[in-house]
Order: structure tokens, then C-alpha cells, then sequence
């Protein structure tokens, strides 16, 4: 979750934006829904969640083969390395699910970025050099804050806590509250640009995810006779 995605995630926008960033994170809940597939046997693919997945996933390679012929061989390599992050994250929680651990959620939290700062800890001076040279900006500092106890901390309380009282596939329509921030956030502090490519590949994409949690008549019949089940 920490060490693979993180990594990925922030390297890649190193070459992507972060509007594009965020669009391809979309693709956690479509990996978690194939994950899920094959390792949970309550939460079953079905013919919808196939073509929306298809079709997400295409939006994922007009954006990933569009950044190879418009922004060169890194972008492109940035964006599968930010969705295999994705993929990543998608496995973990689906993991998590699998094993039903009871740990309380503070616990699962620390447990899991403790263990996934150490490799980040070899591995970013070896190719970053020495933090205490980095030119540390008020606007870096914020950042750094930020992404620690808003985006880590708060989020990963907050996602294991909900973990065992929702299906996976569901709750991991988080990462879809994303791109429309990140895209104005871009826009408007990072004078990052949203060419027509890029919008249509994130529309296939949010689209494809659409099409995957689209609640249909099956799905609430099955939901209420679930419900009259538990309640015996």
C-alpha cells in the first residue's frame, strides 16, 4: 500500500501531471473489483463490471499512449508506473479484506506505513541525496504536512474502519472523489494544462468506473433478499 504505490505515485509525477495522476489512481477500484473476483468469493464479478472495467481501461491507455506521442517515452512510463501503483493499493485493501484481520484501525495503519517507510528509507538517499540539502519552501513543508496527516494518517483511519463494514469493490470508489480536485488544484497552483486528449481519456475512464458500480434492478433484488437473510 505504502511502499509500492507511494513510491510509484510520486515518481510518476515527476513526468505526469497531477490532473492525470489523479485520473489514472482511478483504477484502484478496477483493479480491486478483478482482485476481488478472484479472492473473495461474496463479491463475484458480473458482465457489467466487466465492460466498464474495459472500458476505464482503455481511457487508461488513450491517456498512457497519448503522454508516450505528445510527452515523451518518461510520461508514458510515469503513467503505467502511477496505475501499477494503483494495482498495488487495489491488492492490499483486497488482501486486508481476504484475511478479515481485527486489528483496530490505528494499529493496521502505523503497522502498515511503518513497514512500508523502511525500503523508501533506503532507497531515497541512495537516489534523492541528503533531505537536510533540499531547498525546504514554506509551500513544501505545507505539502509534506499535509499529504502526512490528511492524506495518510486521517484517510487510512477512515479506510480501515470502513473495511470491514463495506464490500471492497464499494469502498475503494474513494480514489474517484480525486481527479475533479486535483484538476483544478493543477490548474490553479501548478499551472498545469488539460489538453482535449487528456479530458477524453479521464472521461472514458470515469465513465467505464460509472458503468462498474451503476446500481441496477439485480442488484437491489440481491441487496434485500441479503438483508432478509441476516435478518433471519
Amino acid at each position: 500500500m505504502f511502499a509500492l504505490n507511494y513510491t510509484l505515485l510520486f515518481w510518476g509525477e515527476l513526468y505526469v501531471s497531477s490532473g492525470l495522476a489523479a485520473v489514472l489512481q482511478t483504477t484502484i477500484p478496477i483493479f480491486g473489483m478483478l482482485f476481488a473476483h478472484w479472492m473473495l468469493p461474496d463479491e463475484p464479478l458480473r458482465l457489467q463490471k466487466v465492460f466498464g472495467a474495459l472500458l476505464a481501461m482503455g481511457g487508461v491507455a488513450l491517456i498512457c499512449g497519448r503522454l508516450l506521442d505528445f510527452a515523451g517515452v518518461w510520461a508514458f512510463w510515469g503513467g503505467v508506473g502511477i496505475s501499477i501503483g494503483g494495482a498495488a493499493a487495489a491488492f492490499s485493501n483486497v488482501l486486508l479484506k481476504k484475511r478479515a484481520i481485527t486489528l483496530a484501525p490505528a494499529m493496521l495503519a502505523a503497522w502498515q506505513m511503518f513497514f512500508g517507510i523502511i525500503p523508501l528509507l533506503v532507497l531515497a538517499p541512495v537516489i534523492d541525496g541528503n533531505p537536510v540539502r533540499f531547498h525546504w519552501t514554506p509551500m513544501s513543508i505545507f505539502c509534506l504536512l499535509y499529504l502526512a496527516i490528511i492524506g495518510s494518517s486521517l484517510t487510512f483511519l477512515l479506510l480501515y474502519w470502513l473495511l470491514p463494514r463495506m464490500s471492497v469493490t464499494n469502498l475503494q470508489t474513494i480514489s474517484l472523489i480525486t481527479p475533479p480536485g486535483a484538476v483544478m488544484l493543477g490548474f490553479a497552483l501548478g499551472g498545469e494544462k488539460f489538453p482535449l486528449w487528456s479530458l477524453l481519456g479521464a472521461a472514458v475512464v470515469l465513465v467505464g468506473v460509472w458503468i462498474i458500480f451503476r446500481r441496477t434492478k439485480y442488484w437491489t433484488i440481491a441487496e434485500a433478499e441479503a438483508a432478509v437473510a441476516d435478518r433471519g
